[in-house]
């Protein structure tokens, strides 16, 4: 049974899901941006009013050019950001794209990664005394994620290289950090690739734990998942890692296990398990959050900022499939 806080965000969540289905089924190619949406005003604690929300949505998409991502399935997940991050959306959606173009002068890539890096940025636009200077580091972090791993490092890593950079070390040093994580994972059975390089990028953020302590913390959760039936494959390690940064992350597993199998007994959740999964940490995580005497100084900002991360990601992952099947069809 699940904790009465923990109950009524998987039911916030679920209702949210079934308002925006209703809405906008036929506009969404794939579901899962739905799913993604819904979790983002939950983890946030943002109340959603989904007349308010199609309003941003139409606003978006009547003030950009023609050819934009955002005049299509990108202004629904960049509308919630919008949303949930900003006092007054429509006058920052300007500032927002101010931004862009400045991460596009500073030499990121146009397109939906960059775009999903200028809203992580946003958000602290009113503490940046200089942002393109803020832009050229992230760039910088950016590369020095490529020099370690090249083929590994995509335009998908932009925003997370964002929230790195924030961080006062040298590159050099934070690259070095990184790494470390990546290869003490390995080495304890962690397969190399794209999700380990992501969970390596999250256990990076955490500036006060010891890293052998985090380590030791994703091997705890790799066995815990394991003693209770779920493998835990490569795309579940970002959800380990923001696990890892909880003090008794391992005990919340079995509310995972909970909050993921009520999901997978939901109509429309069904077929979903990865992302059932992945929403189950979110929404388990976020419960702590709420709870800040059981997140040690300055945890809660962290968590935060991961959740948006990954989010961010897989939001633009889930973008691109639903360009690709609109091309195809």
């Amino acid at each position: 049974m699940l904790s009465e806080n923990l109950q009524t965000k998987v039911d916030e969540y679920i209702d949210i899901y079934g308002q925006l289905r209703k809405k906008l089924r036929w506009k969404v190619a794939d579901q899962r941006t739905l799913m993604l949406i819904a979790s983002m005003y939950v983890v946030k604690n943002k109340p959603f009013n989904l007349k308010r929300y199609i309003e941003l949505c139409d606003y978006i998409k009547n003030n950009v050019g023609a050819f934009s991502t955002l005049k299509s399935y990108q202004r629904f997940t960049t509308a919630a950001m919008l949303d949930i991050e900003c006092d007054n959306p429509e006058k920052s959606f300007h500032s927002y794209l101010e931004l862009y173009e400045s991460f596009v002068d500073g030499g990121f890539s146009r397109g939906a990664f960059t775009y999903i890096a200028a809203l992580t940025m946003l958000k602290d636009m009113e503490e940046l005394v200089d942002p393109k200077s803020k832009v050229q580091r992230s760039l910088a972090v950016y590369k020095g994620m490529r020099n370690k791993h090249f083929f590994l490092t995509s335009h998908e890593d932009y925003p997370l290289a964002v929230l790195i950079a924030n961080r006062d070390e040298s590159i050099e040093k934070l690259m070095d950090h990184i790494e470390g994580f990546y290869d003490r994972l390995n080495e304890n059975g962690f397969r190399k690739g794209n999700d380990l390089q992501f969970l390596s990028h999250i256990l990076s953020l955490d500036t006060e734990s010891d890293p052998d302590l985090l380590v030791d913390r994703c091997l705890k959760l790799w066995n815990t998942f394991k003693e209770i039936g779920i493998k835990p494959k490569a795309t579940y390690y970002p959800e380990m890692g923001m696990l890892a940064l909880l003090k008794d992350g391992a005990k919340e597993v079995s509310n995972v296990e909970k909050v993921a199998n009520y999901l997978k007994d939901q109509k429309h959740f069904k077929w979903q398990k990865d992302m059932n999964f992945m929403m189950a940490v979110n929404l388990t995580v976020s419960c702590k959050m709420d709870n800040t005497l059981s997140m040690e100084t300055g945890f809660h900002t962290i968590v935060e900022a991961i959740i948006q991360a990954q989010q961010a990601v897989n939001i633009a992952t889930v973008a691109g499939v639903a360009a690709a099947n609109n091309s195809a069809s």
